[in-house]
Order: C-alpha cells, then structure tokens, then sequence
C-alpha cells in the first residue's frame, strides 16, 4: 500500500519562509506536506515530475469580493487561474451577511456600483439560504469551492442590521445599547469563524469619495461614527483574536495616519491599511505612506500597508464605470438609467462643469485615457489616440471628446485608462519596503473592466524576471508567508512538514500572463473582462490537483478557513 497520496519530485523547493531554494521532493497524505527532502517515488499512489519547475507555496490574496462569486465560480477566477489558492472575502466592509429578506435585493444592488457586480449575475447565482452571518458562512461551506476562503465580518450589513437602513445611510451615531447590539453580532460572526472586521471609510469631506452606493450616495461605513471603530477594535482586543483592513480618505492624512494606530493600539491586532499607491505625478504621496509604515513598525504599532503592484488599466465604457466618482459633478451625471446618464453626458449645460471638474483619483490625467473601441466608421479614425491628442486635432477639450463619442455611440465606445502608477521606479520603491503586502486584486469585483487578479504572475515575471528587483525567495515570501501570517490563514503560505499542501508548481521561463479577453461566463447573460495565466504545471488546494497545464481539473478541494483553519472534507469534483 503507497504511504503517499502524491509525491511532487525532484523540483526546486522555494518554500515561503526566505530560506534558500534547493532541489527536493514534496511528500502529500491527508492534503498536508508529510515529508520534504528525498522520497522514494514507489511510496506514493501518483507521482509529478517537477524536473525544471519551481514548487512553491500557494499565493494568499487578502483583497477580494468573491462574496457573489464563490457560489457560482468555484474556481474563483482570475485568482485561481493566476496561482491563488487561499482568499480573503468581505473586504472593505461590504457583503451579503447578516441580511433580512426584505433586503436583499437592495444589498445588491448596492454591489452594483461599489464593486460594479453584475445585477443579473447575483440574482440568479446566490443561493440566499441564509439570514445571519454564521448562516452566510454555512452556505459557503456547503459550497463546492477549488479555493480556501477566510472571510472577514463586513461592517456595513451589521450597521444596517442594528440602525436601520435610513439612519445607517445617515451616520448617526449608535447609542449605548446599539453599540452593545453592534458588538454582540460581530462577537456571533466571529465565534462562528469570521477572521475579523473590513469597512471602507472614504468620507464625503474627503478629496476621493470614489466607491459609492448605486445611487451615488456614500456607503453605511463611509460615515460610521470614529467610536463604532472604536468599539469594534476592542471586540478584537476582548477576544485577543482577528484583525482589521480599513481604508480611510477623509481628507487629512495625518488624521486618517492616527486612526489607523489608533485601531491597532486599542485592538492589539493587525490592521491593513488600504492602500499604498503610486501616483508618478506626486511621487511623494508613497513616499510619506512608506515613512509612516516604517514609523510604525519602529514603534511597535501592528499597520500593514497593501500595495497596488500591479500596472492592470481599466477598460471601461460609460455603460457601467462607476471610477469618476470622486469628482460629484461626474458621479451625478453618471448615475441612473442607460437613458438618464446618456441625457446627462450630453447636457450642455453640465459640460463646463464636468470639463471644470476633471477626475484623476483611480485613472490619472483624464487628458491621457485612450480611445480604444470606437463603434462607428466615422469615429474609426480616433483609434488608440489620447483624448487630448484627439482633441487637438478636432479643436475640442478632451472631456467633450469624450463624452460625444459616448453619447453619440449609446455609450457603448471603449476607453483604456492606464493607472496612475505607471513608472517602474516608484514601483521599485513600494517594492523595496518589505512589508508590504502585493496585491489589491478586487478579485470578483469590477469585472468589466479590471483584471488585478493577474498580480502573482504579474510579479514573478514582471517584479523578479524581467526587473531583478527581489529574488524569487523574497518575492514568494511576499505573496505567500507574509499575507498569511498577517491574516491569520492558520500554517499557509509555506512549505514544510505538517503545513496544508496548498502548491504551485510552474515553468519561471515560460510563466505569462495572457492578453485581456472578454468571456460570457456569469449567471444571468453576463460577460466580465479576464486575462488568463500560462506556466502553471499544477496548482493544489489541500492536496489536490485543481489545476493542471494552465486548465481547470474540476476538482473541488477549497475549504472555508474559521478562524483561519480548515477541516477535512469529502473532495468534490465537477459533475
């Protein structure tokens, strides 16, 4: 009888821990690492030959919103296909738990913008069999899933729950009771497995209110009183258990700076801070964040920062963009029916305020966004011009090429906007610093449009291969044992004896990512914009085989990780 399920052999071992690669072979029984070092191939039911291949620990991805996608993507895509094998949901305080009835079709459509999830494709993909959040996370484990998912407690459904929908909208701040009644549901959240607690916190004072309700108004978190942060913190410093992702914009960023501390001093436990970003226009903006996060480790005061790494533009028509919504002249004008923003775009009488009130939060100059999917013959010729260039060339300002265009097309023509962080040396900086966490995926999120998923492979060919900025020690240890460690994700994110065998093993030569493609795969008629991976031999999620030759096995061997922690359960495989 084999004493091994599987042995992956004679590849070069990076185990996640910075430790020196070496050639060697990976022993798997029970979906854990039995045994690493020189294991007789005779003794395992399958063998992989790894020979020229990195085997490495599976990637952790601490910034997604598959809360929808899991239940009818159990791959998780982009992340699966991109090395991911462990993710955390629930970020930025939004989610679908707890939830009465009456609300559902509301929390949804609030997704619509925030996140910019297809309608259609939540309703006719989420089961809704469940009310709390310890139901919510019973769904998920019934759920087949080629993914490991942590789940963090979203604040917004707890203030809707506890004030109402009305007064949490508002920002009223709780009384006594409420916030006793705030506390004791994110007490039952996380005894039922929840990791700790997510909220976006882009207040309407601030310069870059950009991820707003459907309606264009801010989100339940957005304008929760400092003191329910305040007492949700010291949930986690009661239980000595959890940690927080935040991200705050209120305008002051010594003020937001202090209350990052703040909740990491009252908790005791980690708190992400959202998100490191180079702006090449004003380079000292990272710069700043990146002396804070060092002055914080100096101090002792546990703030993480999460870096946005990767260079993945959004493709975008006026169709579904929701990314200008830190200018309020163009978040009114684009929010709306199809009919109603079309009439908007093309009001006169809105141009010079919209020309006026040029957004740059997510995309940079709004001169610089290319034409890239003109629908007509006549505008045709625009192809792969910049609006200004565009503009000087018609004698027109770049925002009323622009919106013409759309207009004129029903606001179906495509633009490219490259992100502000375009310059490899303020990456290299934000890459230099090494603790920042790489990544803000969005995983699940702005589907149309942004294929941050990418990252990992992005890295590794981009950050370690092509640039020589870190070795493939560091960089593993990055995407790896760092975000695990920080999350809690209990014994992950690297390779020894005893650990989860959560793996990939890819060719470093040949690894790519794939051109951008569009693929009508979501429930409800829905299509989502995806980039691919290609050099992924294997991926395996607790032992298992759940990727093999950049394809999809079918099989189904993810577990929700309460409190960070997985149980064996029956392997499921595609029907």
């Amino acid at each position: 009888m084999a004493r091994y399920d599987r042995v992956i052999r004679n590849g070069t071992i990076i185990d996640g821990a910075r430790l020196p690669r070496f050639r060697g072979d990976i022993a798997i029984r029970d979906g854990v690492i039995a045994e690493i070092g020189r294991i007789d191939p005779a003794d395992a039911r399958e063998v992989i030959d790894a020979d020229g291949l990195i085997v490495a620990p599976g990637f952790v991805d601490l910034h997604t919103h598959y809360d929808a996608q899991l239940f009818w993507d159990p791959y998780c895509t982009l992340s699966g296909w991109h090395g991911i094998t462990s993710v955390a949901i629930g970020n930025c305080g939004f989610g679908f738990a707890p939830v009465r009835p009456e609300m559902r079709e509301r929390a949804m459509m609030t997704m619509t913008r925030v996140e910019a999830i297809p309608m259609a494709s939540m309703q006719e993909g989420m089961p809704w069999d469940w009310v709390t959040f310890p139901e919510f996370l019973d769904s998920v484990e019934r759920t087949p899933k080629a993914m490991n998912i942590l789940p963090y407690v979203p604040i917004a459904p707890l203030l809707i729950w506890v004030l109402g929908f009305e007064a949490a909208k508002a920002g009223v701040r709780p009384t006594d009771a409420q916030h006793a009644e705030i506390c004791r549901l994110l007490d039952e959240a996380m005894d039922a497995g929840g990791c700790g607690w997510s909220a976006q916190r882009m207040l309407p004072s601030g310069p870059a209110c950009v991820q707003r309700d459907f309606d264009g108004s801010p989100m339940p978190t957005d304008v929760m009183h400092d003191d329910t942060c305040r007492a949700l913190a010291d949930v986690l410093r009661r239980r000595n258990q959890g940690f927080m992702q935040m991200l705050l914009v209120s305008g002051d960023n010594a003020r937001d700076q202090r209350f990052y501390e703040e909740m990491a001093e009252i908790s005791g436990r980690p708190m992400i801070m959202n998100v490191v970003q180079a702006f090449d226009h004003r380079p000292e903006i990272h710069r700043r964040v990146l002396e804070w996060l060092k002055s914080c480790r100096e101090r002792g005061i546990r703030v993480v920062g999460q870096g946005l790494t990767t260079d993945a533009g959004f493709t975008f028509t006026f169709e579904n963009w929701n990314l200008f919504d830190d200018a309020q002249a163009w978040c009114d004008a684009t929010t709306g029916t199809l009919a109603e923003r079309k009439q908007k775009l093309a009001d006169p009488a809105r141009r010079q305020v919209l020309r006026d009130n040029m957004p740059k939060t997510a995309t940079g100059p709004l001169p610089d966004i290319v034409i890239v999917g003109p629908q007509t013959e006549k505008n045709k010729p625009w192809l792969d011009h910049t609006l200004a260039h565009a503009g000087q060339k018609m004698g027109k300002h770049p925002v009323d090429v622009m919106l013409d265009m759309a207009v004129e097309e029903d606001l179906k023509t495509e633009f490219f906007a490259a992100p502000p962080n375009g310059k490899i040396e303020h990456l290299r900086e934000i890459v230099d610093d090494p603790y920042v966490l790489f990544g803000v995926s969005d995983g699940g999120a702005h589907t149309k449009f942004l294929t941050a998923g990418r990252y990992p492979t992005e890295t590794l060919c981009k950050v370690v291969r092509q640039h020589g900025m870190i070795s493939l020690e560091e960089a593993h240890w990055r995407l790896s044992a760092l975000p695990a460690q920080v999350a809690g994700f209990e014994g992950r994110g690297v390779l020894r004896k005893g650990a989860p065998a959560d793996i990939v093993v890819y060719d470093y030569d040949k690894l790519e990512v794939m051109p951008d493609e569009i693929v009508h795969d979501l429930p409800g008629g829905e299509w989502r914009r995806v980039q691919r991976a290609r050099g992924y031999r294997y991926v395996l999620v607790n032992g298992e085989v759940t990727i093999r030759d950049d394809q999809q096995t079918g099989t189904y061997s993810g577990q929700l990780l309460r409190h960070g922690i997985g149980r064996r359960s029956p392997i499921r495989r595609a029907a």
